[in-house]
Protein backbone atom coordinates (compact mmCIF):
# COMPACT_ATOMS: atom_id res chain seq x y z
CA UNK A 1 0.00 0.00 0.00
CA UNK A 2 1.11 3.49 -0.59
CA UNK A 3 2.42 4.90 2.44
CA UNK A 4 1.45 8.64 1.75
CA UNK A 5 -2.58 6.73 1.82
CA UNK A 6 -1.42 4.83 4.98
CA UNK A 7 -0.85 8.23 6.57
CA UNK A 8 -3.75 9.96 5.00
CA UNK A 9 -6.04 6.87 6.43
CA UNK A 10 -4.66 7.28 9.87
CA UNK A 11 -4.64 11.09 10.16
CA UNK A 12 -8.39 10.44 9.23
CA UNK A 13 -9.05 8.05 11.56
CA UNK A 14 -6.76 10.38 14.03
CA UNK A 15 -9.49 13.17 13.32
CA UNK A 16 -12.51 11.03 14.07
CA UNK A 17 -11.67 9.58 16.71
CA UNK A 18 -11.11 13.18 18.23
CA UNK A 19 -14.30 14.27 16.98
CA UNK A 20 -16.36 11.60 18.74
CA UNK A 21 -14.69 12.28 21.87
CA UNK A 22 -15.46 16.33 21.65
CA UNK A 23 -19.19 14.75 21.09
CA UNK A 24 -18.63 12.54 24.28
CA UNK A 25 -17.80 15.28 26.22
CA UNK A 26 -20.38 17.58 25.04
CA UNK A 27 -23.17 14.77 25.48
CA UNK A 28 -22.31 14.51 29.42
CA UNK A 29 -22.85 17.93 30.99
CA UNK A 30 -21.43 19.12 33.87
CA UNK A 31 -23.42 18.32 37.13
CA UNK A 32 -24.98 21.50 38.97
CA UNK A 33 -25.76 22.72 42.52
CA UNK A 34 -28.98 21.62 43.68
CA UNK A 35 -30.80 24.77 43.17
CA UNK A 36 -32.98 24.78 46.83
CA UNK A 37 -32.67 26.65 50.06
CA UNK A 38 -32.27 23.64 52.49
CA UNK A 39 -29.11 22.98 50.98
CA UNK A 40 -27.73 25.88 50.50
CA UNK A 41 -28.25 26.62 54.51
CA UNK A 42 -27.15 23.36 55.42
CA UNK A 43 -23.77 23.58 53.13
CA UNK A 44 -23.28 27.50 54.13
CA UNK A 45 -23.60 26.30 57.66
CA UNK A 46 -25.81 29.37 59.09
CA UNK A 47 -29.33 30.03 59.21
CA UNK A 48 -30.36 33.49 58.81
CA UNK A 49 -33.12 34.87 60.78
CA UNK A 50 -34.98 38.20 60.66
CA UNK A 51 -36.32 39.14 64.13
CA UNK A 52 -37.63 42.48 65.96
CA UNK A 53 -34.80 44.54 68.34
CA UNK A 54 -37.07 45.35 70.55
CA UNK A 55 -40.30 43.51 71.27
CA UNK A 56 -39.86 41.62 74.31
CA UNK A 57 -40.54 39.05 75.78
CA UNK A 58 -40.49 37.75 72.39
CA UNK A 59 -37.26 39.20 70.83
CA UNK A 60 -34.73 41.57 72.40
CA UNK A 61 -31.33 42.48 71.77
CA UNK A 62 -29.24 42.56 74.94
CA UNK A 63 -27.49 45.92 75.15
CA UNK A 64 -23.52 45.22 76.19
CA UNK A 65 -23.52 41.31 74.90
CA UNK A 66 -20.56 40.15 74.10
CA UNK A 67 -20.59 38.64 70.24
CA UNK A 68 -19.58 35.15 69.73
CA UNK A 69 -16.23 34.81 69.17
CA UNK A 70 -15.99 31.29 67.28
CA UNK A 71 -18.61 32.56 64.63
CA UNK A 72 -19.97 32.06 61.09
CA UNK A 73 -22.18 35.15 61.46
CA UNK A 74 -21.31 37.48 58.65
CA UNK A 75 -20.01 41.22 60.00
CA UNK A 76 -23.50 42.68 59.65
CA UNK A 77 -25.49 39.62 61.17
CA UNK A 78 -25.80 39.67 65.26
CA UNK A 79 -24.63 36.26 66.96
CA UNK A 80 -27.07 34.00 69.65
CA UNK A 81 -25.40 35.41 72.29
CA UNK A 82 -26.18 39.09 71.36
CA UNK A 83 -30.39 38.81 72.00
CA UNK A 84 -32.93 37.16 74.25
CA UNK A 85 -36.31 36.64 73.82
CA UNK A 86 -39.20 33.50 73.62
CA UNK A 87 -38.71 33.93 69.47
CA UNK A 88 -35.37 33.77 69.65
CA UNK A 89 -34.96 30.45 71.60
CA UNK A 90 -37.19 29.17 69.21
CA UNK A 91 -34.77 30.18 66.25
CA UNK A 92 -31.80 28.93 67.96
CA UNK A 93 -33.47 25.85 68.66
CA UNK A 94 -34.74 25.32 64.92
CA UNK A 95 -31.33 26.03 63.63
CA UNK A 96 -29.41 23.17 66.62
CA UNK A 97 -31.57 20.52 64.60
CA UNK A 98 -31.03 21.72 61.26
CA UNK A 99 -27.14 21.50 62.25
CA UNK A 100 -26.33 24.94 61.31
CA UNK A 101 -25.72 28.25 63.35
CA UNK A 102 -28.25 30.59 63.98
CA UNK A 103 -27.45 34.80 62.98
CA UNK A 104 -30.14 37.39 63.80
CA UNK A 105 -30.84 40.71 61.29
CA UNK A 106 -33.86 43.02 61.92
CA UNK A 107 -35.36 44.74 59.12
CA UNK A 108 -38.44 46.86 59.26
CA UNK A 109 -41.53 45.17 60.30
CA UNK A 110 -43.22 46.17 56.49
CA UNK A 111 -40.55 44.22 54.82
CA UNK A 112 -40.60 41.02 56.49
CA UNK A 113 -44.57 40.81 56.15
CA UNK A 114 -44.29 42.01 52.42
CA UNK A 115 -42.21 39.40 50.75
CA UNK A 116 -39.94 39.61 48.44
CA UNK A 117 -36.55 39.32 50.74
CA UNK A 118 -34.59 39.61 48.03
CA UNK A 119 -32.09 36.82 49.71
CA UNK A 120 -30.73 39.01 52.40
CA UNK A 121 -32.24 36.61 55.18
CA UNK A 122 -33.79 33.08 55.21
CA UNK A 123 -36.48 32.96 57.71
CA UNK A 124 -38.54 35.10 60.13
CA UNK A 125 -38.82 33.95 63.17
CA UNK A 126 -40.53 36.79 64.61
CA UNK A 127 -44.45 36.16 66.07
CA UNK A 128 -45.66 36.67 62.45
CA UNK A 129 -49.65 35.54 62.10
CA UNK A 130 -50.37 33.49 59.54
CA UNK A 131 -52.86 35.64 57.32
CA UNK A 132 -54.27 35.21 53.61
CA UNK A 133 -52.78 38.69 52.88
CA UNK A 134 -49.36 36.90 53.72
CA UNK A 135 -50.00 33.94 52.08
CA UNK A 136 -49.36 35.92 49.01
CA UNK A 137 -45.56 36.62 49.55
CA UNK A 138 -44.78 34.35 52.20
CA UNK A 139 -44.73 29.99 52.73
CA UNK A 140 -45.67 29.47 56.23
CA UNK A 141 -44.46 26.98 58.89
CA UNK A 142 -46.28 24.64 61.76
CA UNK A 143 -47.31 27.75 63.79
CA UNK A 144 -45.32 27.61 67.23
CA UNK A 145 -47.48 29.13 69.55
CA UNK A 146 -51.00 30.94 69.46
CA UNK A 147 -51.19 34.39 71.26
CA UNK A 148 -54.98 36.51 72.23
CA UNK A 149 -54.72 39.98 71.40
CA UNK A 150 -55.83 42.31 73.95
CA UNK A 151 -56.58 46.17 74.33
CA UNK A 152 -54.66 48.41 76.68
CA UNK A 153 -55.38 51.70 78.67
CA UNK A 154 -53.69 53.54 81.32
CA UNK A 155 -53.86 52.49 84.52
CA UNK A 156 -55.63 56.17 86.01
CA UNK A 157 -58.66 55.53 83.10
CA UNK A 158 -62.06 55.12 84.77
CA UNK A 159 -63.97 55.91 81.35
CA UNK A 160 -63.92 52.98 79.61
CA UNK A 161 -64.94 49.07 81.63
CA UNK A 162 -64.88 47.14 78.05
CA UNK A 163 -62.82 46.57 74.54
CA UNK A 164 -66.20 48.26 72.84
CA UNK A 165 -65.97 51.20 74.92
CA UNK A 166 -62.89 52.25 72.50
CA UNK A 167 -65.28 52.81 69.36
CA UNK A 168 -64.96 55.82 68.05
CA UNK A 169 -61.88 56.33 70.23
CA UNK A 170 -57.78 56.87 69.37
CA UNK A 171 -56.67 53.18 69.46
CA UNK A 172 -52.84 52.46 68.77
CA UNK A 173 -52.01 49.41 66.74
CA UNK A 174 -48.69 47.96 64.68
CA UNK A 175 -49.19 48.78 60.89
CA UNK A 176 -49.54 45.95 58.72
CA UNK A 177 -50.16 43.74 61.95
CA UNK A 178 -53.36 41.63 62.49
CA UNK A 179 -53.75 44.38 65.06
CA UNK A 180 -54.64 47.15 62.67
CA UNK A 181 -56.45 44.66 60.23
CA UNK A 182 -58.75 44.39 63.51
CA UNK A 183 -58.94 48.04 64.18
CA UNK A 184 -60.20 48.05 60.09
CA UNK A 185 -62.71 45.29 60.63
CA UNK A 186 -61.03 43.37 57.72
CA UNK A 187 -58.83 40.57 59.89
CA UNK A 188 -59.27 36.86 58.99
CA UNK A 189 -57.26 34.34 60.62
CA UNK A 190 -57.29 30.88 59.39
CA UNK A 191 -59.39 28.52 61.68
CA UNK A 192 -60.60 31.50 63.72
CA UNK A 193 -63.78 33.09 63.81
CA UNK A 194 -63.19 37.18 65.01
CA UNK A 195 -65.65 39.25 66.44
CA UNK A 196 -65.36 42.91 65.80
CA UNK A 197 -66.51 44.57 68.90
CA UNK A 198 -64.94 48.05 68.05
CA UNK A 199 -66.55 49.88 65.87
CA UNK A 200 -64.87 52.79 63.49
CA UNK A 201 -62.12 53.57 65.93
CA UNK A 202 -59.74 56.09 64.96
CA UNK A 203 -56.73 54.19 64.39
CA UNK A 204 -53.19 55.56 64.62
CA UNK A 205 -50.49 53.50 62.99
CA UNK A 206 -46.73 52.67 64.80
CA UNK A 207 -43.84 50.83 63.05
CA UNK A 208 -43.73 48.18 66.39
CA UNK A 209 -45.48 47.93 69.16
CA UNK A 210 -43.58 49.39 71.95
CA UNK A 211 -43.90 53.22 70.96
CA UNK A 212 -47.58 52.97 70.92
CA UNK A 213 -47.40 51.88 74.44
CA UNK A 214 -44.83 54.11 75.54
CA UNK A 215 -47.18 56.89 74.10
CA UNK A 216 -50.66 55.47 75.65
CA UNK A 217 -48.05 55.22 79.09
CA UNK A 218 -48.11 59.81 78.75
CA UNK A 219 -51.12 59.95 80.43
CA UNK A 220 -54.75 59.34 80.24
CA UNK A 221 -56.11 60.21 76.96
CA UNK A 222 -53.00 62.41 76.20
CA UNK A 223 -52.27 61.05 72.86
CA UNK A 224 -54.19 57.50 72.51
CA UNK A 225 -57.64 56.11 74.31
CA UNK A 226 -56.24 53.08 74.35
CA UNK A 227 -53.53 50.11 72.12
CA UNK A 228 -54.49 47.18 70.93
CA UNK A 229 -51.23 44.54 71.16
CA UNK A 230 -50.25 41.08 71.89
CA UNK A 231 -51.54 40.00 75.48
CA UNK A 232 -47.41 38.93 76.45
CA UNK A 233 -46.13 42.29 75.10
CA UNK A 234 -49.00 44.25 77.51
CA UNK A 235 -48.04 42.44 80.06
CA UNK A 236 -44.42 42.90 79.68
CA UNK A 237 -44.81 46.52 79.47
CA UNK A 238 -46.66 46.57 82.88
CA UNK A 239 -43.97 44.53 84.52
CA UNK A 240 -41.45 47.21 82.81
CA UNK A 241 -42.96 49.62 84.68
CA UNK A 242 -45.44 51.29 82.16
CA UNK A 243 -48.54 52.51 84.12
CA UNK A 244 -50.87 50.73 81.76
CA UNK A 245 -53.77 47.83 82.33
CA UNK A 246 -55.52 45.25 80.62
CA UNK A 247 -58.83 46.22 79.40
CA UNK A 248 -61.50 43.42 79.43
CA UNK A 249 -60.81 39.95 78.04
CA UNK A 250 -58.63 39.07 74.43
CA UNK A 251 -60.65 40.08 71.63
CA UNK A 252 -58.83 37.79 69.07
CA UNK A 253 -56.86 34.72 69.02
CA UNK A 254 -53.83 34.33 66.29
CA UNK A 255 -51.65 31.57 65.46
CA UNK A 256 -47.69 32.80 64.86
CA UNK A 257 -45.20 30.73 63.06
CA UNK A 258 -41.98 31.27 60.94
CA UNK A 259 -42.17 32.88 57.09
CA UNK A 260 -40.22 32.08 54.19
CA UNK A 261 -39.97 34.74 51.34
CA UNK A 262 -41.55 32.51 48.50
CA UNK A 263 -39.59 35.02 45.87
CA UNK A 264 -36.45 33.24 46.81
CA UNK A 265 -33.81 32.28 44.51
CA UNK A 266 -33.75 28.76 46.01
CA UNK A 267 -36.24 26.65 45.73
CA UNK A 268 -38.12 27.72 49.44
CA UNK A 269 -40.56 24.42 49.77
CA UNK A 270 -38.29 21.82 51.31
CA UNK A 271 -36.94 24.08 53.92
CA UNK A 272 -40.64 25.36 54.81
CA UNK A 273 -41.42 21.46 55.17
CA UNK A 274 -38.13 20.75 57.09
CA UNK A 275 -38.94 23.52 59.29
CA UNK A 276 -42.67 22.47 59.84
CA UNK A 277 -41.48 18.97 61.13
CA UNK A 278 -38.53 20.64 63.37
CA UNK A 279 -41.51 22.61 64.99
CA UNK A 280 -44.12 19.96 65.30
CA UNK A 281 -40.85 17.77 67.13
CA UNK A 282 -40.48 20.65 69.16
CA UNK A 283 -44.25 20.22 69.83
CA UNK A 284 -44.16 16.97 70.73
CA UNK A 285 -41.43 16.75 72.73
CA UNK A 286 -42.21 19.54 75.40
CA UNK A 287 -39.76 22.19 73.87
CA UNK A 288 -41.90 24.86 73.00
CA UNK A 289 -43.85 24.08 76.44
CA UNK A 290 -40.88 24.95 78.23
CA UNK A 291 -39.57 27.77 76.44
CA UNK A 292 -43.75 29.13 77.05
CA UNK A 293 -43.46 28.38 80.30
CA UNK A 294 -40.44 30.53 80.85
CA UNK A 295 -41.40 33.75 78.89
CA UNK A 296 -44.92 33.56 79.65
CA UNK A 297 -45.65 31.53 82.61
CA UNK A 298 -48.54 29.63 80.86
CA UNK A 299 -49.30 28.01 77.96
CA UNK A 300 -49.07 29.37 74.61
CA UNK A 301 -47.71 26.30 72.61
CA UNK A 302 -50.61 23.81 72.64
CA UNK A 303 -53.49 25.55 70.34
CA UNK A 304 -50.97 26.14 67.79
CA UNK A 305 -49.46 22.52 67.76
CA UNK A 306 -53.11 21.34 66.76
CA UNK A 307 -53.29 24.10 63.74
CA UNK A 308 -53.69 22.07 61.13
CA UNK A 309 -50.98 23.66 58.32
CA UNK A 310 -51.58 21.15 55.76
CA UNK A 311 -55.22 22.94 55.12
CA UNK A 312 -53.42 26.14 54.42
CA UNK A 313 -52.70 24.76 50.95
CA UNK A 314 -49.56 26.44 50.67
CA UNK A 315 -47.87 23.78 47.93
CA UNK A 316 -49.31 22.03 44.75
Amino acid sequence: MNRKLVASIQSLVLVLVLLAGCAGAQSTPEPTAPNDLLTKITARGTLVVATDPAYPPQSEFILGATRAAATRCAPSEYTADEFTGFDVETAVEIARRLGVEPCFVTPPWTQLTAGNWDDRWDISVGSMAVTPERMEGLFFTQPYYATPAALFVHESNTTFSQPSDLSGKRVGGCTDCTYEAYLEGTLVIPGTEIDFVIRDPLIIGYDVDLPALQDLALGDGVQLDGVLVAQPTGQQAIKDGLPLKQLGEAVFFEYLAAAVDKKSSQDPVAFVQRVSEIVQQMHRDGTLLKLSQQYYGEDFTTAASQFDVQALGQFP
